[in-house]
Parts: C-alpha cells; sequence; structure tokens
C-alpha cells in the first residue's frame, strides 16, 4: 500500500472495495434524501412567497432564480475546495451555507425585505449545489460501465426527501404560526434544520473520502497534482467534443425544467389550485426526476449517452406540449409536469455519466464544477425570463419557448453521433 493509500485509509482488495461502494452509497443515499426533503420544503412556495413579499407576479419568478443563481455560484468554490481537498468538505460546506440562507429568507419573510428574501434564497441554493455534486461523489469508485447507474441510483434517493417536501410545506407553515413566521416561510425555517443534519452526517460518515480514495487507486502516473486546477478543467471539457456534448445536455435539460417548474405553481394559482393540490402536483414532478432515474441510468448504460440524451429531448418536448395546453386542467399540467421530471432524469443521468466519461480523471472534479456551474446559471437567466414571459404571454409560451431550447441539443447529438460513426467506419476501413 503506498503512502497516499494509506493517507485515505484505501482497502484495494476486490471484496473490500466493493464494501467500501455500499458505504459510500449508503452515506450519500442518507444525505440525499435530507437534502432532497429541504430543498423541495423550501422551493415548493418560493415563487408564491416572492409574490407576497413584492406585490407583484411578474417578480414572483426571481425567487427560485435567486436559488438557482446561488446554485451556480457555490458551484465552482465548492468544486474548488472538492478538488484540493476531497467530496467531503465540499458537501458539508454547501449544506452548512444552505442552511445559513435559509434562516435568512425567513427574516426576510418576517419583515417583508425583498432584497433580503432574494439574498437568503442564494444562500439556500448552495445546498442543492451540495446535493448535485453528490451524484459525482457516487461515480468517483464506479466502473466505468455502471457510472450512469452509480449516480442513478444516488440520485433516485432524493425521491423520498423531495417528494415528501412539497406535501409537508402545508403543515410546515401552520407549525410557526404562534411564532410569529408567516406561513409561506415556514418551510424554509424547517429546511434550515434538515440541512444542519445532512452537513453532519457527511462530515462525520464520508469516510474515507471517495474522491481521495479514487486518485490513491488510480495509476501512479494519474495521480500527479498538475491536473488538479479549475483551468485543467475547462481545458479538458473544451479538448473533448463529447464532453461538450454532455455540458449543453445538462445545461438545457436543466434550464428547460426550471423554467417550467418554477412558474407552475402560479399558473395553478390562477386557476383556482390550493396550496395542498399545487405541492400534490409539484411532488409529481419530482418523483419524475427522482423516482424512475435508476431506470434512466441503466438505460443510459445500456443503450448509450448519445440515445440516452435523444430520449430526455423527446420527453422534454412532450411536456411542453402537455404543459402547455392544459389550458386549466389540473390533470393535464400535472401529467405534463411528470414527463417534465422523467425528461429531465434522462439528460442528467445520460449528461453527467457522459462528462464523467470523457475528461481525464485529474480534471473530473473542476469539470464537474464547470458543468454545475453552466447548467444552474443557465436556469437562472431562464427562471427570470420565466416569469417575465409567464406575466407577459402566458403559461402556453413558456412551455413553447422552452421547447424551443431543445432543438440545438438534439442536432448536436445527431451530429456527434454521426461523426463518431464516420471515425469507426474510417478506422474499420483502414
Amino acid at each position: 500500500m503506498t503512502a497516499v493509500e494509506r493517507s485515505v485509509g484505501v482497502p484495494v482488495a476486490g471484496e473490500q472495495l466493493a464494501a467500501l461502494r455500499r458505504r459510500v452509497s449508503g452515506v450519500l443515499v442518507a444525505s440525499q434524501i435530507l437534502g432532497g426533503l429541504g430543498v423541495a420544503t423550501g422551493v415548493a412556495l418560493a415563487s408564491v412567497l416572492a409574490q407576497r413579499i413584492s406585490g407583484t407576479e411578474s417578480l414572483s419568478g426571481l425567487a427560485p432564480t435567486a436559488m438557482v443563481t446561488g446554485t451556480a455560484v457555490a458551484s465552482l468554490p465548492l468544486a474548488a475546495l472538492m478538488t484540493a481537498r476531497g467530496r467531503r468538505p465540499g458537501l458539508v460546506l454547501g449544506y452548512l451555507v444552505g442552511a445559513l440562507g435559509a434562516g435568512v429568507v425567513v427574516i426576510a419573510a418576517v419583515i417583508d425585505s425583498f432584497p433580503l428574501l432574494l439574498c437568503g434564497m442564494a444562500g439556500f441554493g448552495a445546498a442543492s449545489s451540495a446535493n448535485l455534486g453528490a451524484r459525482f461523489a457516487a461515480a468517483d469508485l464506479a466502473e466505468a460501465d455502471r457510472r450512469a447507474r452509480a449516480i442513478s441510483n444516488v440520485v433516485w434517493a432524493t425521491t423520498i426527501g423531495a417528494v415528501l417536501g412539497p406535501n409537508i410545506a402545508a403543515p410546515a407553515g401552520r407549525s410557526v404560526s404562534g411564532l410569529g413566521i408567516p406561513t409561506v416561510a415556514g418551510p424554509f425555517f424547517w429546511a434550515a434544520g434538515i440541512f444542519l443534519v445532512a452537513a453532519v452526517t457527511v462530515a462525520v460518515l464520508l469516510r474515507p473520502d471517495p474522491l481521495l480514495t479514487a486518485r490513491a487507486l488510480a495509476p501512479v502516473e494519474e495521480r500527479s497534482a498538475e491536473g488538479r486546477s479549475l483551468r485543467a478543467g475547462f481545458g479538458a471539457v473544451a479538448a473533448s467534443p463529447r464532453a461538450r456534448l454532455a455540458l449543453v445536455t445538462v445545461t438545457v435539460c436543466h434550464t428547460a425544467m426550471v423554467s417550467v417548474m418554477s412558474m407552475t405553481p402560479v399558473a395553478l394559482g390562477h386557476h383556482g389550485a390550493s396550496i395542498d393540490l399545487i405541492g400534490l402536483v409539484i411532488s409529481g414532478h419530482i418523483a419524475g426526476m427522482y423516482a424512475f432515474s435508476p431506470l434512466m441510468g441503466r438505460l443510459s448504460d445500456g443503450i448509450g449517452r448519445l440515445s440516452g440524451i435523444g430520449l430526455a429531448v423527446g420527453l422534454l418536448a412532450c411536456a411542453a406540449f402537455l404543459a402547455g395546453t392544459a389550458d386549466g386542467s389540473h390533470g393535464r399540467t400535472a401529467v405534463g409536469l411528470f414527463v417534465l421530471g422523467l425528461g429531465w432524469s434522462a439528460g442528467l443521468m445520460a449528461g453527467s455519466a457522459l462528462l464523467t466519461d470523457s475528461v481525464p480523471e485529474a480534471a473530473r472534479a473542476a469539470a464537474q464544477g464547470l458543468s454545475d456551474l453552466a447548467m444552474n446559471t443557465s436556469a437562472g437567466l431562464g427562471g427570470a425570463a420565466a416569469g417575465l414571459v409567464m406575466a407577459q404571454a402566458g403559461y402556453g409560451w413558456l412551455n413553447l419557448a422552452a421547447a424551443c431550447l431543445l432543438i440545438p441539443v438534439g442536432a448536436l447529438a445527431l451530429f456527434t453521433r454521426n461523426d463518431l460513426r464516420r471515425v469507426r467506419d474510417t478506422k474499420a476501413g483502414g
């Protein structure tokens, strides 16, 4: 055993490594349940809270946008921390900042401060960044042909917390009524405590660190720290057409999903939906995002990353059609949001696995941070635009705009597939 291996306590035997994979997966599953619960509990009423404080619907989209922006802003510093010191410090910091942000949101609701609300939502987004980062931690020790499944198994765990979260938003609100906290801010009060528990869980149990362990198990020539900078991650993505496709895929799929999902509670409210009904619709959407992720992961490993991307584009386009033509039908909107979640899941599994496949091990954490930065920055802009489109043109046009975003992804995936075929044919002919 090398000095590097001893420093992280790496077991190198096959059975021991398999046991370590199961242990890491178990801890990540627990943190995802908690993180998903905290994020979903708060985000279910974020746009409603923003509308209440600001007094205008056109600004309601800025609350989820601030959260997504916070997620994006946190991506690179968390990635830099993980690159330097491993997954555990980055995940813990993300959950702690998320807890602080949730507390600020509660204060903003009490004093009716819209700017403070946006600041709190930005901090709240760091917990979402930690949740997203956990999926890559699951891939650190996975075999190359099982990476999408490893990612999907951890993402699936978010289902438990994420589906439960919107449904406890109403009781969470009622539970703080005696404290002088507005009902719609109650979920954020709960989220702060949940994120603290998630941080403690990761800090205590995620040992040894999966990223440091993967590096210790890598061939000696790949252990150099030279390729572990953020700049190296950017260069690795720029140098690989498949990595660029992966980044575009997760960026566009996430943007389309966030834009539609963030405005759906407002659209349902226009048609008389109660908070409880809105919670059920968002729960169904989140179930589509997470509950079927193991299936999407297996499909990505089985039929290939590019086919998985094609599936994502098809599902998201179908979702935009269903939700955009619902015309006040709560049932049709619910079905559209469920399919929207499925499309997001397919895109995230295929895109995340393709990115991990396409860059060197030393640059992976940095490239993964770049991916999360791009997807959340774009989604933040999409969420801001969604509120304006909703106010000026309506929910149907918002869905049409989201569908149009998918066209470049499908074209790029098709071009990449054809290019790979030409390369294979050339090699076979040679």
